[in-house]
């Protein structure tokens, strides 16, 4: 197969609002060990996307500039010793950057089989959000059947996959949303409730829905501005996962006796700085246990709204303006 020798990308030449990303061109990446190339069709739009733009979130040292983290699309090159792959796969992955691009390499530890019955689009609004949810709802939290689930953010790209997947396996999900229709849609997804955090406390909510027990398990999002709700909400033995501090990071003036208490258990994660290992053991995960799921339509990405890679400044204010329900994908015509 002869590759061309440039492509284009979406470049940033300075943290801002979406305006300041345009389209460059650029050479080619070169696959390395454990590394394939894809020729992408699809792009997932996720928030550390924003974060990067903004300038709050810079990638590692040893990964690309360009922003993105999750595509759909064919291999069309092997770097050495990959074995797992082979070129013409249809395949999608959790990228480590580059993925705002006609091509991107994705480790192989990170790179999966589109789920049968899957398109470009529909596959690559599900790397991220589905191997976040994993790692922090099920191996870090650990939630297992009859459990109940707290889920901030409902209506995100994590809030309906973590609903989806929580209620898959056999947990009591409530969720919060910011209006009656994102409230509705998360109840349609399988929440037991879902809590409109504009009208309502969800912490009385909570303590009235779970008869003053509390929920075992919380995926948050919000960070500080919850923080002390979280903690009231929690029953016994709980456990708060924090994964994004869109309401800050810094916690004051909080009371930390209810965790020792209650024998709570505060965690969280990051994504991006975990080892080649630690990804490659979600993705088995995901493939064994949630990739049934995907192709017998138990479970499915919710997606947004498709548009083209040149509109991917629309696509970030969408994400910023928080009306959407589901994941915002970009598509490259072929």
């Amino acid at each position: 197969m002869t590759l061309p020798t440039s492509m284009r990308y979406i470049d940033v030449s300075a943290p801002g609002g979406p305006e300041v990303m345009r389209l460059a061109d650029g050479p080619l990446p070169t696959a390395r060990p454990g590394e394939v190339l894809v020729k992408v069709e699809a792009i997932g739009i996720n928030r550390p996307d924003v974060a990067q733009r903004q300038g709050s979130y810079p990638p590692p040292k040893d990964a690309s500039p360009i922003m993105g983290l999750e595509v759909a699309g064919t291999i069309v090159a092997l770097g050495e010793g990959v074995r797992d792959f082979a070129i013409g796969d249809k395949v999608c992955g959790l990228a480590n950057g580059g993925g705002y691009a006609e091509y991107c390499l994705l480790p192989v530890s990170q790179t999966l089989p589109w789920p049968k019955g899957y398109d470009a689009i529909k596959a690559a609004a599900v790397p991220e959000t589905f191997f976040t949810v994993w790692a922090n709802l099920f191996q870090m939290a650990g939630v297992t059947e009859g459990e109940t689930v707290l889920i901030h953010g409902g209506t995100s790209g994590i809030g309906t996959t973590a609903i989806q997947l929580a209620k898959a396996f056999g947990a009591d999900v409530f969720t919060t949303a910011g209006s009656a229709e994102k409230c509705a849609a998360c109840e349609k997804l399988g929440a037991k409730r879902a809590i409109n955090y504009k009208t309502e406390d969800f912490a009385a909510v909570i303590k009235a829905e779970t008869d003053g027990k509390g929920v075992d398990i919380i995926l948050d999002m919000i960070g500080a501005a919850y923080f002390e709700k979280n903690i009231a909400s929690l029953a016994k033995d709980g456990c708060l996962s924090i994964i994004a501090f869109l309401g800050g990071a810094v916690a004051e003036k909080v009371n930390l006796g209810p965790i020792m208490v209650k024998r709570l258990t505060v965690t969280g994660s990051t994504m991006r700085p975990r080892t080649l290992e630690e990804k490659r053991a979600i993705r088995d995960d995901l493939l064994s246990e949630v990739w049934p799921l995907l192709e017998q339509g138990t479970v499915a990405p919710v997606i947004h709204a498709v548009l083209p890679f040149e509109q991917v400044a629309e696509a970030h204010r969408q994400m910023e303006e928080s009306n959407h329900i589901g994941k915002i994908v970009l598509t490259l015509q072929r």
